[in-house]
């Protein structure tokens, strides 16, 4: 009996061991289950400790990027004004830096040439009938006045005298028009600038109203800059403006007009940029720094712009003080100081530690340093 009653208290106190070791693991079980949730919910049980700024809005130089192609400022087409004459001589080529009035080309003048010493001949004649019949009319008046000469009389020889007056002004006419055939004949530079294309060889025959030669006046070039039409309105007539290409290096320019219409398809705006200096050549494709003055815009400290996946962005700490990654779009830098788009003014940006974030992590966020105090004071 006894015997028995020892083997019951034994079963017994296993029994409660046995349920004192369930609900310990169940605790640690717990334990760890609430660790988990914890540690992915917030990105660990610890947070790291970073210094924030606020995003503040100053009127900061704000440039415009744009990138277009190289053209002339004003191309100069030239023709032939006289047709069917041989080219006897082209005196210029691709490239060559001409000046106003330089002969370019000359067509044969024979043919004219002897047209105009029979204009010549032609206008001497004619002089030369119109001072005979200018003596004829004085004759006949004389002779009316005494009246030796009947009125039909004098009526002939007035009518013959200004019909000879005709015929010197309809012959020194045909001299002009000869003349001016003969000035064409050698074709010459309408402006100064260089040659960009020539499409005259020598033995041509030349048609009138053939283009010869395309000259950009006096050598100017501009870029037609594509602006986007968010940008558009800040660009104005007469701001600087760096031209840059990777073949010829940088040169500078200044906005000339900023046209008036936006393409439907793209939305960019056309801004026109004057060069100066530099081997740039029309048809090249070049990139233009704009620099449209002061402008408001909200800025941050640059070392809190990160790059992720190729995107720039801040992150921004929120009330729950964890850090949330903000895309923005830097629009410019002075300094130490980032102009940025995409963000409002106020919000607390983290800048030291912000390269070892996460998207969602929990943030300390240090105590601003004290000034040490002047021991001198």
């Amino acid at each position: 009996m006894a015997n028995i009653v020892r083997n019951s208290l034994a079963g017994a106190a296993m029994t409660v061991l046995a349920l004192a070791l369930a609900s310990c693991g169940g605790d640690e079980a717990a334990r760890k289950a609430e660790a988990k949730a914890e540690t992915k919910a917030g990105g660990g049980g610890s947070s790291q400790t970073v210094s924030i700024a606020v995003a503040s809005l100053q009127n900061l130089p704000r440039t415009v990027t744009a990138s277009g192609t190289v053209s002339a400022w004003e191309e100069v087409p030239i023709g032939a004004e006289t047709g069917g004459l041989t080219a006897t001589g082209v005196f210029v080529d691709e490239g060559t830096w001409v000046r106003q009035g330089q002969p370019l080309v000359q067509l044969n003048d024979a043919v004219l040439r002897a047209q105009l010493r029979q204009q010549q001949a032609a206008v001497q004649t004619a002089q030369a009938n119109a001072a005979r019949d200018q003596a004829a009319l004085e004759r006949a008046q004389e002779l009316k006045g005494r009246g030796f000469l009947s009125q039909a009389s004098l009526d002939t020889a007035l009518a013959n005298q200004r019909a000879s007056s005709a015929n010197v002004a309809a012959a020194q006419a045909s001299l002009s028009e000869t003349r001016m055939r003969l000035a064409q004949a050698t074709i010459k530079a309408p402006v100064s600038g260089q040659v960009i294309r020539r499409s005259v060889t020598r033995g041509q025959i030349v048609g009138a109203g053939t283009e010869l030669f395309r000259i950009v006046r006096d050598g100017r070039l501009e870029l037609d800059a594509q602006v986007p039409e968010t940008e558009l309105a800040l660009v104005r007539s007469g701001q600087t403006a760096v031209i840059s290409s990777d073949q010829v290096g940088e040169a500078t320019g200044r906005v000339r007009i900023v046209t008036s219409e936006v393409n439907a398809e793209n939305r960019l705006g056309t801004a026109r940029i004057s060069l100066t200096g530099g081997g740039f050549r029309p048809g090249m494709f070049a990139r233009a720094r704009i620099q449209v003055g002061a402008q408001p815009a909200v800025t941050v400290p640059t070392a809190s712009v990160l790059y992720r996946e190729n995107r720039a962005g801040v992150f921004v700490v929120r009330g729950d003080n964890r850090a949330h990654f903000q895309p923005v779009t830097v629009l410019s830098r002075v300094a130490d100081q980032t102009a940025v788009d995409g963000l409002t003014a106020g919000s607390r940006v983290v800048v030291a530690g912000a390269g070892f974030l996460g998207d969602g992590d929990r943030v300390t966020v240090a105590p601003a340093a004290v000034p040490a105090r002047n021991q001198g004071a």
